[in-house]
């Protein structure tokens, strides 16, 4: 009987598990190959990989890969042709996407805007500081208002004007004189002698424009003419205390379309080129543009202009009232007193009254009585619904011109 070798027996069993180890790595490298294989033929072929491995894949139809180099394929569009993207039209359910309509619609109303808005230079007579005269010089924009050369713009731009040149479109200047100026509202009017009539700007109400909106300023930033530049109407209502011995800005439309200096008394339109405001100022750290600029509605602008126009100063309707916090349930504004002699005070208004109405207008704060006020004029007639003692009075009020007031909270 021989004798059991040992080692070789050992050597024949390690043999076997390498063998065994090397074929079950291939078999892992042959897997994560044809994994690997299975992802780039579904890439190629668009083909999901399900598909391919139950074969109900038909691959014939499968797109051509383009072997082009980039930019041939470019080079061979007709200009101006579209791109046809798979699944668009089912992605914005029929509704049209056409970017150059919209290019096309912003250039129109450009085209018809730009005759209206005017580059205004002024000089403005001052002290420096040695307390020596001198003028300086200062630029801004309007818009036509009349065809007899009327023009809108801010106050702070010409109501201290020594002398006012107004620039067109076009090149053309005329020299221009100040009609008059409101500083509460910044809102000013200046006059020309046009040798034909001039195109008048349309306006619109700050009621017929939503937020979100398309906006378009034009105007001179900087001195840059016919500037135009787009946003969205961001906000309106805003309200804006510049100083203690100003009654505040009020109902300013907020517009993220670029405004900087030189902006300032120029339009800003909607898509159908109506101009919704008079742009007057922009919140800014900087001093710059920084998506953030102000707007007086079209209401406030025409109203005031009216008035400077026919009075050669803006007159302020007045009801006389003081107003405070309204700590009570019943939402509108609360009067802590009225004016003996004015309006407020003849028709029976008294303190602790809530003025829940002007005019028909809901009420919430004192700002937007004072808006709703800035539309009407010295002489109209209004309506005040009042809450008092548990039930709801009317009053009918006849407005009256504003006194000049330092403190602030009475209209």
């Amino acid at each position: 009987m021989e004798d059991y070798d040992f080692e070789r027996h050992e050597g024949r069993r390690s043999l076997f598990f390498k063998g065994c180890a090397l074929i079950l790595a291939a078999a892992v490298f042959l897997a994560l190959g044809a994994f690997f294989m299975l992802g780039a033929l579904s890439v190629v072929y668009r083909v999901p990989p399900g598909k391919l491995l139950s074969g109900r894949a038909d691959i014939r139809d499968a797109p051509e890969v383009s072997q082009e180099r980039p930019g041939e394929a470019e080079a061979e569009k007709e200009p101006g042709e579209k791109l046809d993207l798979p699944g668009l039209e089912e992605k914005i359910e029929g509704k049209e996407f056409l970017l150059d309509e919209i290019d096309n619609a912003v250039s129109s109303v450009v085209e018809e805007v730009n005759p209206m808005v005017v580059n205004i230079r002024v000089l403005v007579q001052g002290e420096n500081i040695f307390g020596e005269e001198v003028q300086s010089e200062g630029m801004g924009s309007g818009v036509v208002y009349t065809e007899d050369g009327y023009i809108i713009t801010n106050n702070h731009v010409a109501g201290q004007a020594e002398e006012i040149s107004v620039t067109f479109y076009d090149g053309s200047e005329y020299p221009a004189q100040l009609i008059g100026g409101d500083p509460n509202t910044d809102i000013a009017v200046v006059k020309i002698d046009p040798e034909e009539g001039l195109s008048a700007a349309s306006f619109i109400s700050i009621d017929d424009v939503k937020v979100g909106e398309l906006a378009i300023a034009v105007g001179s930033p900087f001195g840059l003419q016919q500037t135009v530049t787009t946003g969205v109407v961001s906000a309106k209502g805003r309200d804006i205390t510049l100083s203690a011995d100003m009654i505040p800005m009020v109902n300013l439309i907020q517009t993220d379309a670029s405004i900087n200096q030189g902006n300032s008394g120029g339009p800003l339109i909607n898509s159908s080129g109506q101009v919704i405001g008079i742009n007057t100022l922009i919140f800014s750290p900087s001093g710059a543009s920084a998506g953030i600029g102000f707007s007086i509605p079209s209401d406030t602008a025409v109203n005031i202009a009216d008035q400077i126009i026919e009075y050669g100063r803006a007159r302020i309707p007045y009801i006389g009232v003081e107003m405070g916090p309204n700590e009570t349930e019943v939402v509108g504004v609360y009067i802590t007193n009225t004016q003996r002699g004015y309006p407020a005070n003849e028709a029976g208004m008294r303190s602790g009254d809530v003025i829940t109405r002007f005019d028909g207008v809901p009420l919430q704060t004192p700002y937007e009585l004072f808006a709703e006020i800035l539309k009407h004029d010295v002489g109209d007639t209004v309506i005040l619904e009042v809450y008092r003692d548990g039930e709801y009075l009317e009053f009918e009020l006849e407005l009256v011109e504003a006194p000049y007031t330092e403190g602030s909270g009475q209209e």
